[in-house]
């Protein structure tokens, strides 16, 4: 048999020592739990959300929703949420990634002309330029105007905008951008003027639809020709004349100080802009929606999902009646299967509830009339009420100037999408690529595209 061991004194004191040890530190953490689950109303001054327009979260029936505070500061602030101090820490991290830039993944801006870029030599004519197409068409192919006249050698006169598309603008050039400024701009790259010298308003002129997606070949071989024969060359469309790629990097650079740089807006279009801009931000952080759902668009497209009968009988009758619109019969089923078909409002609205955006994001509605009115908008704006618009934050009186002028409204709109903190394209058209590569160009500002 084996002899039980004796346990010796000074053991027994080492587990007393150990024993109340223990109980102290089990003492302490649940002080600690105590003091730092504490409710709302407790928790200390620095994680208090006591400032206008911040935000915070606020518990209803279980469910987790952000709350954004809009109110003047002569109105009552948003109440203390009964969440926990490290909820709140990990939640805020989330909300802030709905706002945060994309890495530029050191892409920056690249216009500056290179040493070889020389000023303009010596013009053989003058190009004449017929802007076809809404406010950001006409912008992309004055653009490619700009570059052809440096690769013709020619003058380029300050071209004119499309005045028979579908809205009627009756908008010259200088009543949308600043006519000096763009002059003064592109000094170094193309001799600009204004109009055509008077001795050759009555010459014969080379009336040219020049050749979609053309490149460098083209322009100086068989355009160049004309100069033998022409004193002036018109150009009788300007959208989507120019290749996109395989171009001189000079005449690349040239194209982007055109449209990021000379092409300014005129002096009352940029000052209305930039006051929407301010009374947006008096909301907060806000989403530009860049809603296509106005009538030109959905008769072009065909688009009729959500619509009534009638209104989709309205659609293809506008569409037959517009002659320049080849197309006349649309599947439009098979054209919201392609993705080809913009988001309705109502789509909109769960897509960024789905992206986590709350209820009270403040959303600056970038578009024409919508087709259908309220009752179209009517989704959206119960899961968005802060929906907004150049009519909402500006008055009769500073619209006014404007308002029979689509691409002068257009304009404005542009302006409040470039400088939202998100921008939101429900379909990718010329306005939703342009704002996205403006956007781009001014430090990686935040764009969500659908995928439709």
């Amino acid at each position: 048999m084996q002899r039980r061991r004796s346990t010796p004194a000074g053991l027994w004191g080492l587990r007393w020592a150990l024993t109340w040890a223990i109980g102290a530190i089990a003492v302490g953490a649940l002080v600690a739990v105590h003091v730092f689950l504490l409710p709302s109303a407790a928790v200390p001054d620095a994680f208090k959300l006591t400032k206008q327009r911040e935000v915070g979260y606020r518990r209803k029936a279980s469910e987790l929703s952000w709350t954004q505070e809009i109110a003047p500061p002569q109105r009552a602030k948003l109440k203390i949420s009964t969440q926990k101090v490290g909820s709140m820490r990990e939640g805020a991290s989330g909300f802030e990634k709905l706002w945060k830039p994309p890495s530029n993944h050191y892409f920056v801006p690249c216009v500056a002309p290179s040493s070889s870029h020389l000023p303009p030599t010596q013009s053989r004519g003058y190009l004449l330029v017929h802007a076809n197409g809404g406010l950001n068409q006409m912008r992309a192919g004055i653009c490619d105007m700009v570059a052809v006249a440096r690769l013709i050698n020619a003058t380029l006169v300050i071209p004119q905008l499309d005045k028979r598309s579908f809205w009627q603008d009756s908008s010259n050039f200088s009543d949308v951008f600043d006519e000096e400024h763009f002059i003064r701009t592109l000094a170094n790259d193309v001799k600009i003027v204004k109009k055509l010298p008077k001795e050759l308003m009555t010459t014969a002129k080379a009336v040219i639809h020049f050749r979609s997606w053309s490149g460098l070949d083209y322009y100086q071989d068989e355009i160049s020709r004309k100069w033998d024969n022409y004193q002036v060359i018109k150009a009788a469309k300007s959208d989507s004349r120019l290749a996109n790629n395989n171009l001189p990097s000079d005449i690349q650079k040239l194209r982007c100080r055109a449209f990021y740089e000379a092409l300014k807006f005129s002096p009352q279009i940029e000052a209305l802009g930039k006051l929407l801009v301010e009374r947006m931000r008096s909301y907060g952080r806000y989403i530009t929606l860049h809603l296509r759902y106005e009538k030109d668009m959905l008769a072009f497209s065909g688009c009729t999902y959500g619509l009534t009968p009638a209104e989709s009988d309205e659609l293809a009758r506008i569409r037959d009646n517009i002659s320049y619109w080849k197309v006349k019969e649309i599947d439009s089923q098979e054209q919201r299967a392609k993705g080809y078909c913009p988001l309705t409002p109502k789509e909109v609205g769960i897509f960024l509830s789905s992206l986590g955006y709350p209820s009270k994001t403040p959303i600056y509605i970038a578009a024409g009339a919508i087709y259908g009115g309220d009752s179209h908008l009517a989704d959206l704006h119960s899961r968005f009420p802060i929906l907004l618009s150049k009519e909402k934050l500006a008055s009769a009186e500073e619209l006014e100037p404007f308002k029979d002028y689509a691409s002068q409204m257009a304009a404005l709109d542009y302006i409040v999408s470039v400088e939202s903190d998100v921008f939101i394209p429900s379909y990718s058209g010329n306005m939703a690529r342009a704002v996205e590569g403006h956007r781009r160009f001014l430090g990686h500002r935040k764009t969500i595209n659908p995928d439709r």
